[in-house]
């Protein structure tokens, strides 16, 4: 008999546990994995697509590419789930599983930022990087801010890289003279779980004339008179506005009954929710890792080490860890890595790699090994 096992978002976690589920189970596996989009781009080539580094198609990696034993893919737009009968429906079937796994990820909500639409920008989504890939050629002259706009929000490093590529990027154009870039962060340091890594951003900005601002969160744009309002109300002027926007479940996720405080709850060991037989991992989670892609990959091998375990008798497998890597864009061509563990001991620690060209090759390493995993390309 086939275990079924219906998985909802084709992100990093959805990926990594059909691929695993697939390579172990084969045609002992019936696994559905359902997201509204028809390609996955990994989070770090936005960067490379807002700054002309890349094209959209460059980056987008087509779902029709999966072909694997006992995984079919179904591009639809899920519109309700039931925890309780561990069943989904979509604009197209509904679906019955053994095992339900929400892989949903965040979704943004610009509009709860006053003045952010109309007066500003975010490059967290694609859309969002494709429109800033036509903005900043047109910026030459002025305040240029990235700032942090609510918490949690995915990827930390992201705010601190977009700023120092766009230092290059004006440097490039020979512009970086006649413009200034701020950055609004919430944290006291760039990134507070690894020390070494905060002090070598703090270093890079200082190098490169970026302000950082800590311990704020831009709450509001005012348009009309190029302001930014802070959380304090202090007001900062800007000329160009880079938003990290407010992160929040899907709409079908907080309509499920699943969540607690906006996210889902899950044993932090496991990854079960309070529904037997449901699963969530990842950006959807409260679990108390970062919101970033790595992270959900290590999940999605918790969860399908549990599952194999469970069909083949095997021990039950070491609980999750909450440890992963992140690559973080320094400019100048080089890359750093901070490597964190999260839930393993009574703090998050983490360790941090100078950066490098090696590290870049690293990154690019990174990409290609999943991409050769996940799309057989």
């Amino acid at each position: 008999m086939k275990l079924r096992v219906v998985v909802l978002g084709a992100g990093f976690g959805g990926l990594e546990l059909s691929t695993i589920l697939s390579d172990t189970l084969g045609d002992r596996l019936d696994l559905t994995l359902i997201d509204k989009n028809d390609s996955f781009f990994f989070g770090f080539s936005k960067l490379d697509v807002m700054f002309g580094r890349k094209t959209p198609d460059d980056v987008r990696l087509a779902y029709r590419n999966i072909v694997k034993p006992g995984v079919r893919f179904r591009q639809e737009i899920i519109t309700a789930i039931d925890p309780e009968a561990r069943r989904v429906a979509t604009d197209s079937e509904t679906y019955d599983a053994d095992v339900l796994v929400v892989a949903l990820g965040a979704d943004y909500d610009p509009d709860a930022t006053p003045g952010l639409v109309e007066g500003g920008n975010e490059f967290y989504s694609f859309s969002g990087a494709e429109r800033l890939r036509e903005v900043l050629p047109t910026f030459s002259t002025g305040h240029a801010i990235v700032g942090v706009t609510s918490t949690p929000f995915k990827c930390p490093p992201a705010p601190s890289e977009a700023a120092l590529l766009l230092h290059d990027y004006l440097t490039a154009r020979g512009v970086r003279d006649a413009c200034k870039i701020t950055l609004v962060m919430p944290f006291g340091v760039p990134i507070p779980p690894a020390p070494a890594s905060s002090k070598a951003l703090l270093a890079a900005f200082a190098e490169r004339g970026v302000t950082f601002i800590p311990k704020h969160l831009v709450r509001a744009l005012d348009p009309a008179r190029g302001v930014a309002i802070l959380d304090d109300q202090s007001e900062m002027p800007y000329d160009l506005f880079l938003g990290i926007p407010k992160h929040r479940v899907p709409d079908v996720v907080a309509a499920s009954g699943m969540t607690e405080n906006g996210w889902i709850p899950v044993n932090p060991k496991n990854l079960e929710t309070r529904f037997p037989g449901v699963y969530a991992i990842g950006d959807v989670t409260s679990v108390g890792t970062p919101k970033a892609g790595v992270f959900s990959e290590g999940a999605a091998r918790v969860v399908a080490a549990s599952l194999i375990a469970s069909l083949q008798g095997n021990e039950r497998p070491l609980p999750y860890a909450g440890a992963g890597s992140c690559y973080v864009e320094f400019g100048g061509d080089r890359v750093g890595r901070i490597d964190v563990d999260f839930l393993s001991g009574p703090s998050p620690t983490g360790s941090f790699v100078e950066p490098s060209v090696a590290l870049v090759r690293e990154k690019q390493n990174f990409g290609s090994n999943r991409r050769a995993r996940w799309f057989g390309l």
